[in-house]
């Protein structure tokens, strides 16, 4: 059970961090296609098997966030909502450009920080 649930999740995070990637170079494109419906739709149930997997994955595992034991888990919960918050800048709230990109590589850089606190299961955040 833990593989199966632990698979589908490091591909949810796959899936949506490629799907930020590509709706973030048509909208430097200033391309149309950010507007069909698929893009728009497909993301936000990414996000929930995303959330959904994660959720089994704490009761599965243990883990529990905001515990001695576990505050490598914290961390890596702090990294995913200072990615969210820097996708909605890059994506909807970004005043210009030059803005909008520097909010899509930090929130990739705070995807790549995350996934090193999960790997490791160790913070590095203090």
């Amino acid at each position: 059970m833990y593989a199966a649930f632990k698979h589908l999740h490091m591909l949810a995070i796959a899936l949506s961090v490629l799907l930020f990637t590509v709706r973030y170079c048509l909208m430097m494109a200033n391309s149309t296609l950010t507007e069909k419906k698929f893009l728009k739709v497909t993301p936000h149930v990414v996000d929930t098997v995303l959330l959904l997997s994660g959720i089994a994955l704490i009761f599965i595992t243990g883990f529990m966030p905001f515990t001695e034991e576990a505050s490598w888990l914290t961390q890596k919960l702090s990294c995913v909502l200072a990615y969210i918050a820097l996708g909605f800048f890059t994506l909807k709230h970004g005043k210009n450009k030059v803005f909008k990109t520097f909010a899509f590589f930090g929130s990739l850089g705070w995807v790549m920080a995350a996934a090193n606190i999960a790997v490791t299961k160790s913070s590095f955040l203090g």
